[in-house]
C-alpha cells in the first residue's frame, strides 16, 4: 500500500499528464454515470415492489 508521499507524487504525475480542466471533466462523467446507476438501482426496485404487490 503506497504511503502518503507517493500519492502525492502520483497525483502530481497524473495532474501532468491530464491537466486540471481535463481531470474536472472526468470527475464530472464520473459523478453523473454513478447518479445515472444509483437511480436506476431505485428505480429497478421500486418496479420490483410494484409487480411483486400486484401478485
Amino acid at each position: 500500500m503506497p504511503g502518503p508521499f507517493e500519492l502525492i507524487i502520483i497525483l502530481v504525475i497524473v495532474l501532468l499528464l491530464f491537466g486540471g480542466k481535463r481531470l474536472k471533466n472526468i470527475g464530472n462523467d464520473l459523478g453523473g454515470a454513478i447518479k445515472g446507476f444509483k437511480k436506476s438501482m431505485k428505480d429497478e426496485t421500486t418496479e420490483a415492489k410494484v409487480i411483486k404487490e400486484a401478485k
